[in-house]
């Protein structure tokens, strides 16, 4: 993760936006269960974004900063610990992934 280059870096970024759209249709139909499974860090998706299930282990990745949890995302659901980005599982609150966005509010 340390020697991305920022050309990577950027495509998976907008590969990540890409995804929202899909994202948000498939949100609409799953992610409002009572619980959802848990984010595989090692699966397809994840691996795309990046994503740690401990925010710290993201310590190296040019994108991260200190205080950037899943669970102070705009894409993070408090109610089933649920993301946008990844709409079918639930993700770890003090994980992270590339495609965090300060909450508003």
């Amino acid at each position: 993760m340390a020697n991305q280059s920022r050309r990577d870096f950027m495509r998976n970024s907008l590969l990540g936006m890409a995804a929202l759209p899909l994202g948000a249709g498939i949100l609409s139909k799953s992610a409002f269960a009572d619980s959802l499974p848990r984010l595989d860090p090692d699966a397809p998706e994840a691996e795309a974004l990046n994503y740690v299930e401990d925010a710290s282990d993201a310590s190296d990745h040019p994108a991260y900063e200190e205080g950037e949890r899943c669970d102070n995302c705009m894409f993070y659901t408090e109610a089933n610990e649920g993301c946008s980005l990844f709409p079918e599982n639930s993700v770890e609150p003090a994980g992270w992934c590339q495609s965090w966005v300060e909450m508003q509010g």
